[in-house]
């Protein structure tokens, strides 16, 4: 059998995964789009390297369980991916296999083989959060006497305030900020879904000076490039990264956090958690789906634990063995 033939319907599978699947049936965001694409990009050129052939000339036979799992591995061990991303790029492949078994029934049981791999059981981090002053140091670094410091200033305030997601905040543009009575933000967010967020007065004033200066369309982004582009969540990334470390200065307990864009998301949680908002409000406030996600930030926050235990602790007096009451006794009450 040559090259060619053991290729098979790769291909045209992948493009219908994609076209078909993705885009027309499930209207896929932009972002899963996106995330899939890098899984199978990955994916193919491991297994091209692995069988010595070019992607378009794979099988489904060269995405066996083994190649697949021998590729799973390679992301924790020369990619250095976590847990978490390697069972995302395993859930595209799953989605994909599905997708493939009605349509590739010669291959049914290799496809099978391939959808019993589990996801890696790995522990859940407690989230890392900033304090008050870490957040207040972090918000003062940028440089404001120049542009690029004026635009990261607002971008960070407005990402501490909201709990945006990096790529709503990328995504973000002028005709989504409302800045009259009741501000806010609109968004289009993770799941497809829009909601308003609001904005505090500070947040409100300091964006609006902002927006006066950027002088953008309707359409263009809020936090553009000096060319106008909006930033990449790469970008965002880069330059939290670049005022945490200009922070460190002036409030040295940032020096030991990760300080990310999902760093600020979690430091807006917390804030609204100790503030005695509800935890089914601070879901809605983030884009969940549900409040079990959001769960996580009742388990980070140990004035809320400290707390509980206090209310189980005497408040005077000895404390008492129980002891039954007699059977016997009971009995003769009840007469």
């Amino acid at each position: 059998m040559t090259a060619r033939s053991e290729s098979g319907d790769l291909p045209a599978l992948l493009q219908s995964f994609f076209t078909d699947k993705l885009m027309r049936q499930r209207q896929a965001s932009p972002n899963t789009i996106a995330a899939y694409r890098d899984a199978f990009t990955l994916l193919l050129g491991f297994a091209s390297t692995r069988a010595r052939r070019q992607p378009a000339q794979l099988g489904l036979a060269d995405l066996d369980a083994p190649a697949v799992g021998a590729f799973l591995q390679h992301l924790r061990s020369e990619r250095g991916n976590t847990a978490a991303t390697r069972n995302a790029r395993l859930a595209a492949i799953h989605s994909f296999f599905r997708h493939a078994l009605p349509r590739a029934p010669e291959h049914a049981a290799l496809i099978q083989r391939v959808l019993a791999i589990p996801p890696a059981r790995y522990d859940r981090a407690i989230v890392d959060y900033l304090t008050h002053a870490e957040t207040a140091a972090l918000i003062a670094a940028p440089d404001l006497s120049t542009w690029l410091g004026r635009r990261d200033h607002t971008l960070l305030l407005v990402a501490i305030h909201t709990g945006l997601r990096v790529s709503e905040l990328a995504n973000l543009r002028v005709s989504d900020t409302h800045l009259a009575t009741g501000a806010h933000l609109r968004c289009h967010g993770k799941g497809r879904k829009d909601r308003c967020t609001p904005l505090t007065r500070p947040t409100a004033k300091a964006l609006r000076t902002w927006l006066n200066e950027r002088a953008g369309e309707p359409g263009d982004p809020v936090f553009p490039t000096r060319r106008g582009t909006p930033l990449s969540r790469d970008a965002i990334a880069r330059l939290v990264t670049k005022h945490a470390h200009t922070a460190a200065a002036a409030c040295s307990s940032l020096t030991s956090k990760n300080v990310t864009p999902h760093t600020l998301r979690h430091s807006t949680a917390m804030a609204l958690l100790r503030s005695g908002v509800d935890i089914s409000v601070i879901a809605l406030w983030l884009g969940h789906e549900g409040t079990d996600t959001a769960q996580i930030y009742l388990h980070a926050d140990m004035a809320i634990k400290e707390r509980a235990l206090a209310r189980t602790d005497p408040t005077g007096g000895r404390l008492h063995r129980y002891t039954a009451p007699d059977s016997l006794l009971t009995f003769l009450q009840t007469l």
